[in-house]
């Protein structure tokens, strides 16, 4: 799955292949969080204050997110987004 941003520890990582809605997935040690990216809508567990760091990423990153989950659909490596939030 490839890694697609790193911040505070925590790793962002795409798969076009996997199951429909568009999404990404983030890794903080041991606790996982998936992310929708039409609107955000998250399944998973993560610390408040780490939950509250991804999903502002995610809001900064959206077009970036949508494009990286159109070139991985068209068998394109993705592109590293900008960890800045």
């Amino acid at each position: 799955m490839p890694e697609v941003s790193r911040f505070h520890g925590i790793k962002i990582r795409m798969y076009y292949s996997e199951h429909e809605a568009p999404h990404f997935h983030a890794r903080y040690g041991e606790h996982k969080l998936t992310v929708r990216l039409s609107d955000g809508a998250f399944t998973g567990r993560f610390p408040p204050r780490v939950r509250r760091q991804v999903l502002s990423w995610y809001a900064s990153k959206r077009t970036d997110l949508w494009q990286n989950w159109w070139r991985l659909r068209a068998r394109q490596p993705a592109r590293w987004i900008p960890p800045t939030i």
